[in-house]
């Protein structure tokens, strides 16, 4: 490795990284059949002149399987937290019982999982790109620094070494994606 040029790794493994984790946010926010309090974590609600997550504005239970509960602690937001649901896209009918918000997680049918399993491939596809683009800046990082001089077995060493970490979290991406599809067809 030349002594002259450093490509950051470390920066790009982590903005790599960072793709990922998204990627298993997205795809905690896919239901399921089950109910988790990840799957509102996406919702945003127009609270006292701004948008805030749903977490901010109540306590967010699972008390059983197909059930999610959001204890709302303003009762004057109880309206626009349940806009905020139906205006969602989730699928989901909101009941209200006073300040608690229950959110009855519907059985999915089968075209539904299809379309989740849809919309999972989407999120990962949009995952892949990012990583591409990540590998495509440090390929960039490594031409200019071959046009500043750097010998080409050092430019073929670090391309080989950005593009196995790009195919590793390509890799990731495929498994998480075969295990949330998984999860959703599973009935």
């Amino acid at each position: 490795m030349s002594e002259e040029f450093m490509l950051d790794t470390d920066d790009l493994q982590r903005r790599m990284d960072g793709a990922i984790t998204s990627l298993k946010v997205e795809f905690a926010s896919l239901r399921t059949g089950r109910g988790s309090a990840s799957m509102l974590e996406p919702i945003m609600v127009e609270a006292y002149g701004q948008r805030t997550p749903i977490n901010q504005v109540g306590t967010v239970n699972v008390p059983e399987p197909r059930m999610v509960t959001i204890n709302v602690w303003d009762k004057s937001m109880v309206g626009a937290v349940e806009k905020a649901i139906r205006e969602s896209g989730l699928g989901i009918n909101p009941q209200l019982n006073g300040t608690i918000i229950m959110l009855p997680i519907p059985e999915l049918n089968e075209e539904r999982r299809t379309q989740l399993t849809k919309v999972a491939g989407q999120y990962a596809e949009s995952t892949r790109v990012s990583i591409r683009n990540i590998r495509r800046d440090g390929m960039d990082q490594i031409k200019k620094a071959k046009a500043d001089g750097m010998s080409e077995d050092d430019q073929k060493l670090w391309e080989g070494e950005v593009q196995d970490m790009t195919n590793a979290c390509i890799k990731l991406i495929d498994d998480t994606l075969s295990g949330k599809q998984e999860e959703i067809m599973q009935v």
